[in-house]
Order: structure tokens, then sequence, then C-alpha cells
């Protein structure tokens, strides 16, 4: 079962402009699309946009080859150095959580989601200091690349 952790206005919010907070540190964009097509698009602009993409995982197919069911689940792993090596410059623990992962499942009801690490988090997770542009720059782009392949 999906919750979700806000408090009631900024959640209404959320829910209202198609973006969600789920799982702690999370963000979750409501997508338009199918799973493999919502990942194909997030790996078109992730291209465009100069990002590396290191894999690509569909859990579904991994499940199945198990002898059980899954809903579509797909995991695109992608990153930049550029991008991450100054973070782990800043905290070298945040490399645990690099490169960067894009998750997009569909849920019990249908509906497919994408979601992707809050910078915000893992700046808390990691104790990140000094690195505040940077993870905002982060976080527009991911923001960026999720719009860009919902919608």
């Amino acid at each position: 079962m999906k919750t979700f952790r806000a408090v009631a206005l900024p959640l209404i919010f959320l829910l209202c402009s198609g973006v969600a907070q789920a799982a702690e540190g999370l963000i979750v964009v409501k997508s338009n699309h199918s799973v493999a097509a919502t990942a194909d698009k997030l790996e078109t602009v992730l291209s465009e946009k100069g990002m590396k993409i290191m894999n690509r995982i569909d859990h579904a197919a991994g499940a199945e080859s198990a002898g059980l069911e899954l809903r579509p689940t797909e995991v695109v792993i992608f990153g930049n150095p550029k991008v991450g090596s100054p973070l782990m410059q800043c905290a070298q623990s945040v490399a645990v959580d690099l490169p960067q992962k894009a998750l997009v499942w569909e849920d019990e009801s249908g509906q497919v989601w994408l979601g992707y690490n809050d910078p915000q988090y893992l700046k808390a997770r990691h104790s990140i200091e000094g690195c505040d542009a940077v993870l905002e720059k982060v976080g527009n782009a991911l923001a960026n690349f999720a719009g860009a392949a919902t919608h």
C-alpha cells in the first residue's frame, strides 16, 4: 500500500499538481505514459542533456524469471561526473546514492509514477555542507527530467 508523508495542505497541493512526496526522501511524479514509455522518454531526455545512461533494470522481468509476478517496475541509472563529483567532494558518503536513479512503476490502480531521490534528503542524510548551489542545480535538473519523461 502506498502511503504519503506530508501535512494536509502541502499534500493537497502536491497531489493536485501531479507531484507527491512518498517514501522518505523520494519525489514522485505522476506519468501520463506506460512504465516502458516513461523510462524510454527519460532515457532520451537524459541523453540529450549529456547524462550517461549506466543501466536500465526491468524488475518485473526479473520477478518473472523467478516465477513471480510484479507490476511493471523499472529503474534507470544515470549520471554525470561533472555533477556527482562535486557532491562527493562535499560529503564522500553521498557516493552510495550515486549515480542517480529513477524508479518508474505502475501502482495497483494502473497509474504510472516516476520517483527519484530528493537532493535535500541526500543533503540531510549525508550532512552535506557548502554545496547548496550544486544541490539546487541537481534538484532543478531532476525535476526537469521527470517532467519531460512524464508529460
